[in-house]
């Protein structure tokens, strides 16, 4: 039942990577765009729509495990996985779209419900895609330096896809213009914008299904039982008591709410902190690509020299540092103040390095992910890819679940006005903003890095088991 450690070709590896970009363009747009859009756009309170979005988060928790088990329990002569990922890009494309036109005569309590049957089609129908198509990882190859290598390029083309919506909106769809000096602010915009990212998922998906249509006939296919569903829930139970991915799933909880603090607040700390506007935001794009492609280098070459709960450890606690000293040395007086020259290079400077480090610790988590299935296996004679990477796809949720909310209420605390004037926020509210992220901030990382340093095992454990595992089919054949 487990895969061969093989290192797969290039073609494979670039086709099922690009899959990626639907999930990079479905988190740029939740967790950069959404509260902004339903806040500032559309009028809604901060606080309400951060509430919203993390209660259609609670549906995640019972859909996530839900397609990773009749995923793992999927037989079709398309495999496992394809079969979902095929059926998945449609419904994306049509939720997607609608998310973000919502109709301008509803009443506030309409749109809010609009904004939470919209998020749960979107995130549900995400899942259905995401979750099969993740679980690959694991199938493909038991090899413990090439499951790096293949999140590497996962995580690659997750971040080109939502870094491109990124470019793309503020260049083009949320670029400021006479009406709108302030282009985010522009509601008409969002309709091109929805409908570029819809067409971005579509193919993303397509590309990522067709480009391992062959791997289908390498992948494991262990028998499956006929079980009564209080058997089938009782295998699950015990799937998901594995320490391995328990600990995981506590680090990422963390890890991926911090992202997604940052990724809701991005646009109100860009353009109320740092004075953002026009061109910079395509220097920013730039500068972020910069440090994920640093990752797609790093984390691979890590993985090879340091254990991965150690890489990863370190990699979480440098991010928080680096992502967080701008606003440390503003409020202390000794960062560059907006409009001095050297700001931009300082700034783009601790961002690059920043998320080459968040990224690194993100690929090397999954990696170890994909690592817990053999574990698994050991231990209850069955591969569940899909119920860990299931768990681990609603880790990442959070990002624009809870870390959206959070966002929403430190923007209450704050006291941050609605629709509010770049340059006329009070300086006091700014560093009321800047010191709760900040804080929350060190407080998350701190807590991650712990948990990954309590992972039970690393390379020696890992081949160690799939000797025996192989022995064991041996025997038994």
């Amino acid at each position: 039942m487990t895969a061969p450690a093989r290192r797969l070709s290039t073609g494979t590896m670039a086709s099922y990577g690009f899959g990626a970009v639907a999930y990079g363009v479905k988190d740029a747009g939740f967790g950069t765009f959404l509260l902004l859009f339903y806040n500032q756009v559309v009028g809604l309170p901060s606080a309400t729509v951060g509430l919203v979005i993390m209660m259609a988060l609670l549906i995640d928790a019972f859909v996530d495990p839900a397609v990773g088990f009749f995923s793992d329990r999927t037989r079709t002569k398309w495999g496992r996985r394809h079969p979902w990922m095929y059926a998945s890009a449609l419904p994306i494309m049509i939720g997607w779209l609608l998310l973000w036109n919502p109709p301008a005569i509803m009443s506030e309590p309409q749109t809010l419900v609009w904004l939470f049957v919209m998020a749960v089609i979107v995130r549900s129908a995400v899942s259905c895609y995401e979750v099969p198509s993740v679980a690959l990882t694991p199938e493909l190859t038991s090899g413990y330096d090439e499951r790096t290598r293949i999140m590497a390029y996962r995580y690659l083309f997750g971040w080109v896809g939502g870094l491109l919506m990124l470019l793309s909106a503020y260049q083009y769809f949320l670029a400021p213009t006479a009406a709108f000096p302030n282009g985010l602010l522009n509601r008409a915009g969002y309709g091109g914008f929805a409908l570029a990212g819809a067409i971005f998922i579509g193919v993303a998906i397509l590309v990522s299904a067709l480009g391992t249509h062959h791997e289908i006939r390498h992948l494991p296919n262990p028998p499956i039982a006929r079980q009564t569903l209080r058997e089938s829930f009782a295998e699950l139970r015990q799937t998901v008591k594995n320490r391995a991915f328990a600990i995981l799933m506590a680090a990422g909880v963390c890890a991926y709410t911090i992202q997604g603090i940052s990724y809701a607040l991005s646009n109100y700390l860009y353009t109320y902190v740092w004075g953002f506007k026009g061109p910079v935001f395509v220097y920013l794009t730039i500068a972020l690509f910069s440090g994920v492609f640093l990752a797609f280098l790093a984390a691979p070459r890590l993985g090879r020299t340091v254990s991965k709960p150690k890489a990863a450890m370190g990699a979480v606690l440098l991010g928080a540092a680096l992502n967080t000293s701008p606003y440390w040395l503003r409020m202390l007086g000794v960062f560059p103040e907006v409009g001095d020259p050297s700001l931009l290079p300082m700034l783009f400077g601790f961002f690059i390095l920043a998320t080459a480090s968040n990224v690194t610790g993100f690929i090397l988590g999954a990696s170890m992910m994909a690592d817990v299935v053999e574990d698994s296996e050991a231990k209850t004679g069955r591969r569940s890819e899909g119920v860990f990477f299931a768990g681990s796809f609603f880790v990442q949720k959070c990002t624009s679940g809870i870390g959206i909310f959070f966002a929403g209420m430190i923007l209450a605390v704050a006291g941050f006005p609605a629709k509010a004037t770049p340059g006329t926020v009070p300086v006091e509210t700014i560093d009321r903003l800047t010191l709760i992220y900040a804080g929350l901030y060190i407080v998350l990382a701190c807590v991650s890095a712990f948990f990954f340093s309590r992972f039970p095992f690393g390379r020696v454990e890992h081949e160690a088991r799939l000797a025996r595992l192989a022995t064991n089919t041996v025997r038994e054949s």
